[in-house]
């Protein structure tokens, strides 16, 4: 017998949501954790933030250049088979290298996300 809790899902089932000509994204959540592919298309800013959730971010294709620390400090690229690791409140900034897919795990769900309150990403904040 199948568990009632269980939910199956294909990315091309989930509509995609536009934030911005360059950026948008597919979410898949869960009670504690949330799933992301987020689609980047090359120059795409993603402005210096920082968030309670911790993040795991996993290139499946292209490249995002970052920058950590509220200095900025701290470059580094991440390539497609490559994940970095966020831990929570660390401040930090990306740019898409390339045309680039990315699949960010975060616990717990991104509630400015679910709740559409991330201006710093939308296009009217750009």
């Amino acid at each position: 017998m199948a568990d009632a809790g269980v939910t199956f899902y294909r990315w091309d089932d989930i509509p995609e949501e536009t934030l911005s000509p360059l950026l948008g994204r597919r979410l898949i959540t869960g009670q504690k954790l949330m799933l992301a592919h987020v689609y980047l298309k090359k120059g795409c800013i993603v402005p210096k933030h920082q968030h309670q959730n911790e993040q795991l971010t996993y290139i499946l294709q292209g490249a995002l250049r970052f920058w950590i620390g509220d200095d900025e400090g701290q470059v580094l690229d991440v390539r497609a088979g490559e994940v970095l690791q966020l831990p929570s409140m660390v401040w930090h900034k990306a740019e898409a290298l390339e045309d680039t897919l990315d699949v960010d795990v975060f616990t717990p769900p991104r509630e400015d996300w679910l709740q559409k309150t991330d201006g710093y990403l939308r296009a009217e904040r750009r």
